[in-house]
């Protein structure tokens, strides 16, 4: 998918959280914002610290019931049963009866637009038979997208200790959510349900189109958003926030200066490199390369291999998978580059992907086969 095949790459804008929030709140932040053309990551802070997705989690849930839907396996007319475990489920709930038939269509609306966690419950039987056979498929797609931070316990976000994403992996959710669903992604932008008011205040601004809400007391107030201007898209996390206000105050900031860094690094007003200094520049002949080991899937090796080969703007990107004993691993490369890119590619890898550093090296390609 477009995931895959486009290229998560940090332009190194940090902006102040909007709010004075308390210690446990500052405890809890993080936020991302991502071009939704481009992936370029706009704003990155926290990105990859394990917080609580609260209500976030039903990203998760309409994903695979989307999926469910293209695939034939259900119909947004079909009626199904609330069971006695569904309908208790604590509120926030549209207060399901056990043995009442429901719509999909309607459970749908009811998570998407109020963050009705019996809604949630009900759509994960119905769909996965048991709660925990649809939790189980949860963590799996999840694998298969890349949210190497995150794991699912419940499908509607209600606490659960275990239960941790990251404001990265919440981005990617989003992105793959957008891209393979754009049919069904009016459900986030819906703004009313059977009287009663999105949760998410901020689809009141011209430019938010969608995405969702969440908060419990361990996570604090989340919010996924996708706001778009002319031919730009941007989608942004903020997680654990203070308060409601505070939380949608923060994130109209980094709405607006996320298109203005995106205004500013137009392919067409920016260097082909803009993450590659004049000190760094290329400088000799292009027969060197650049090879990072130890990503766990092909997946992300293959989204991190071409951000590489952007930011040096040039060479082809690669990969290969290592076995060494039972242990798989997958390493990239770029090819094409003078030494100095190379070097200075390698030294900066961790900043400019957003990752922990990992063993990089620079070859020769005359000499290393």
């Amino acid at each position: 998918m477009n995931w895959v095949r486009r290229a998560l790459i940090s332009i190194a804008a940090v902006f102040a959280v909007a709010s004075a929030a308390s210690a446990e709140a500052q405890g809890r932040y993080a936020s991302i914002i991502v071009d939704a053309n481009r992936l370029d990551v706009l704003h990155a802070r926290q990105i990859d610290a394990p917080r609580h997705p609260a209500s976030l989690t039903k990203l998760m849930t309409l994903y695979l019931t989307f999926e469910a839907l293209d695939a034939g396996m259900a119909t947004l007319d079909q009626s199904v049963t609330v069971s006695p475990r569904a309908a208790a489920t604590p509120p926030v709930s549209m207060g399901l009866k056990a043995g009442q038939s429901v719509r999909l269509d309607t459970l749908i609306q009811g998570v998407s637009v109020r963050s009705a966690n019996d809604a949630a419950a009900v759509l994960a039987e119905a769909l996965g038979g048991t709660e925990a056979a649809f939790v189980a498929r949860m963590n799996a797609v999840a694998a298969g997208l890349g949210m190497r931070g995150t794991t699912f316990r419940n499908p509607h976000g209600l606490p659960d200790a275990a239960q941790i994403t990251t404001a990265r992996d919440m981005a990617k959710l989003s992105v793959a959510l957008l891209e393979r669903f754009p049919h069904h992604y009016h459900y986030f932008g819906q703004t009313h349900f059977r009287g009663a008011r999105n949760t998410n205040a901020l689809l009141k601004r011209a430019d938010v189109d969608g995405f969702k809400t969440g908060y419990t007391r361990a996570s604090g107030y989340n919010l996924v958003i996708s706001a778009i201007r002319g031919e730009d898209r941007i989608v942004a996390v903020v997680l654990g926030g203070a308060s409601s206000g505070s939380r949608n105050s923060h994130m109209a900031d980094l709405i607006d200066r996320g298109f203005e860094v995106i205004g500013q690094t137009r392919p067409e007003t920016r260097p082909d490199s803009a993450l590659i200094t004049a000190s760094t520049a290329p400088t000799g002949p292009a027969v060197w390369a650049l090879q990072i080991d130890g990503f766990d899937s092909v997946a992300e090796a293959a989204i991190l291999s071409e951000t590489l080969a952007r930011a040096a703007g040039r060479g082809v990107a690669g990969g290969r998978r290592v076995v060494r004993g039972a242990e798989v691993s997958h390493s990239i490369r770029v090819d094409g580059l003078d030494q100095a890119t190379a070097r200075a590619l390698c030294a900066d890898h961790g900043a400019l992907l957003s990752i922990p550093p990992r063993r990089c090296k620079v070859l020769s390609v005359a000499t290393s086969g």
